[in-house]
């Protein structure tokens, strides 16, 4: 089975590190195709995958894009999908793997004549897209998808809502590789010291700076917390959000959390961070599809509190595995911090269990069984032609 990948982002965010796991046990015999460059390419050929960029001109499709400009952006999108379709007649099926690729998959998948596959990593409603996005991102894939791949029940759910049909979407959660959460000991404590971070009790906030990851949130629960809370923000401003970094600074400067907070920025060694934490928030005020962050904090072995919507429901259980709190609200959040920080017993526990059950659920060769299960049903059953002749064996 042969297949090409599409993803529009040079930068690895989320959906694409989990799209380097699922592309791996195939990269004898696949293709990623970008729609930018960038340090996503350089992973992927770290891992052997094949890899290639097929447009320098960056897409003018956002998620809050409305018609007018949608239309607007047709000019870029047609050599775009010629030379996807192009492409794609050396392979067996279109795997889109983010909205911008659906839009260019669904309309390759009908020209060469290609099955499609779209991995949802989103939640489609309108707290994140845009309603004309929104209805084009179902409208295709209910008409040119054979296969949608939801990371989460709430994706799946809010999918279906929006008008999708539920015959066609397939619940798959992230895999992960559980022996990549491992850290040494000794390097944790010269973390921390270079840090500045001895004696403090540390709660660690991973993800892009965005009003809607919600760092302001941890920013006002930690001026209600004991003075050896430190809080430490690893990532930084995405996509024209550099307002929102000034106005986390400020909200340092009101509340007189100069010495409590480390702004970190984007950073490669976020195990060994993940790890030297005694806590990992997850304060997002719109429902994730997923919540990637929380699983790995659960593999590193580390207690997590998270926001009670969305994907996060179903990978975390209050007070067995870690804890959710109402999203947006500060001081339910302080609450859960004084706790751990008050009893280590009883938070080493749950981090137990945690870290347990996250390599059981999220191991990354079931997983990847589960979406090479799909893909052999849905290649089992296509009308026999020349390209399918070729070798069928599975790459597991």
């Amino acid at each position: 089975m042969k297949i090409l990948f599409l993803d529009q982002s040079g930068k690895p965010g989320g959906a694409e590190l989990c799209l380097i796991d699922i592309a791996k046990p195939y990269r004898d015999s696949c293709l990623v195709g970008l729609f930018a460059d960038g340090t996503f390419r350089d992973l992927l050929e770290q891992q052997q995958i094949p890899v290639q960029v097929l447009t320098t001109q960056s897409l003018a499709i956002r998620k809050e894009s409305s018609l007018v400009q949608g239309l607007g952006s047709i000019g870029q999108l047609i050599p775009l999908i010629a030379r996807v379709v192009k492409t794609a007649s050396k392979y067996d099926l279109i795997y889109a793997n983010t909205q911008k690729a659906l839009v260019v998959g669904a309309l390759a998948s009908f020209f060469s004549r290609r099955p499609l596959v779209y991995h949802l990593h989103d939640i489609l409603s309108t707290e994140h897209f845009s309603s004309t996005n929104l209805r084009l991102a179902v409208t295709l894939a209910n008409r040119f998808a054979s296969l949608v791949i939801a990371n989460s029940q709430a994706a799946k759910a809010a999918f279906v809502a929006a008008g999708g049909k539920p015959e066609i979407i397939e619940v798959v959660y992230n895999g992960f590789a559980s022996e990549k959460y491992l850290a040494e000991e000794s390097s944790l404590n010269h973390l921390r010291q270079n840090l500045g971070l001895d004696g403090q009790f540390v709660v660690g906030h991973f993800s892009r700076l965005s009003p809607w990851k919600g760092q302001h949130i941890l920013l006002e629960a930690l001026a209600h917390c004991p003075d050896d809370v430190t809080a430490i923000l690893v990532g930084d401003a995405l996509f024209g959000e550099q307002d929102y970094v000034e106005h986390l600074h400020k909200q340092v400067a009101k509340l007189g959390l100069e010495q409590r907070v480390r702004f970190l920025g984007f950073r490669s060694d976020i195990v060994s961070l993940m790890t030297a934490c005694d806590l990992i928030a997850h304060t997002s005020t719109a429902p994730e599809p997923f919540g990637r962050v929380i699983v790995e904090a659960m593999l590193c072995g580390k207690p997590v509190v998270a926001a009670e919507a969305g994907g996060a429901i179903e990978l975390v259980e209050t007070g067995k595995t870690g804890w959710l709190v109402t999203p947006g609200n500060p001081q339910q959040l302080a609450e859960v911090i004084t706790t751990c920080r008050q009893q280590p017993e009883y938070v080493a526990t749950i981090a137990k269990e945690s870290q347990r059950q996250a390599s059981q659920r999220f191991n990354l060769t079931n997983i990847n069984q589960q979406i090479n299960q799909l893909l052999g049903n849905l290649y089992s059953a296509l009308p026999c032609n020349e390209l399918q002749q070729a070798d069928k064996s599975p790459p597991f």
